[in-house]
């Protein structure tokens, strides 16, 4: 066994298993998947510490514990298909891909998505374009999953979710953030509160700012 597989192994047991992430497809996926060939080369040695990964300014690689949680609170299941919103260099979208889901990845940065679509070889669609504009042409989709904040949401990407679907993301209020999962009723997304967690604002997911003097 490598080094790498014995830490995959700490962080499932320490950083997923002990958050009541019990499913087994999670657990057995992010066995599976390769954390370390998922970040920078000079962030390898860091990829199974607890915490959200630097990718660059206003992006990370969640942490383990954030996209389980999410991922345990979304039920996704084989076969569906989701949309991955912030791709950066493919790790969500290789996990969702191991639990069998039909998974398109939108990255708005050319290097992180060229990168993700070489980690991935082929087992997730990788679109790069602006993370506001989604896949429409790929969708609608039973699953949209935000890989970082949000202050709102915007309506492009509720589109985009089939009537009956599951949308997750943390949203932030300054420091603090909260995971929240929307079910799409009617062709209106309700939001209800998951779990703490934070990560910063993808671009294209602020909040308004009024105009101030």
């Amino acid at each position: 066994m490598s080094d790498f597989q014995t830490r995959r192994i700490t962080m499932v047991d320490t950083q997923v298993r002990p958050q009541d992430v019990t499913k087994f497809p999670i657990i057995a996926a992010m066995l599976a998947v390769p954390r370390e060939n998922f970040v920078p080369k000079a962030a390898r040695e860091a990829a199974y510490v607890g915490g959200n990964i630097p990718l660059a300014p206003r992006r990370v690689v969640l942490e383990a514990r954030s996209l389980a949680k999410l991922l345990d609170a979304l039920d996704v299941l084989p076969g569906e298909k989701v949309l991955c919103l912030g791709a950066g260099y493919g790790y969500g979208a290789a996990v969702l891909a191991e639990m069998g889901a039909d998974v398109v990845a939108v990255e708005e940065d050319a290097l992180m998505a060229a990168t993700a679509a070489q980690n991935l070889q082929g087992q997730a669609k990788v679109v790069n374009a602006a993370l506001t504009a989604g896949a429409a042409s790929d969708g609608p989709y039973d699953v949209i999953l935000l890989e970082g904040g949000a202050e709102a949401f915007p309506a492009s990407i509720e589109m985009q979710l089939k009537e009956g679907g599951r949308l997750g993301a943390i949203f932030m209020e300054a420091a603090l953030g909260v995971a929240r999962v929307g079910h799409k009723h009617d062709g209106k997304v309700t939001w209800r509160f998951s779990f703490n967690a934070t990560a910063p604002v993808l671009p294209g997911f602020e909040a308004a700012r009024g105009f101030v003097l």
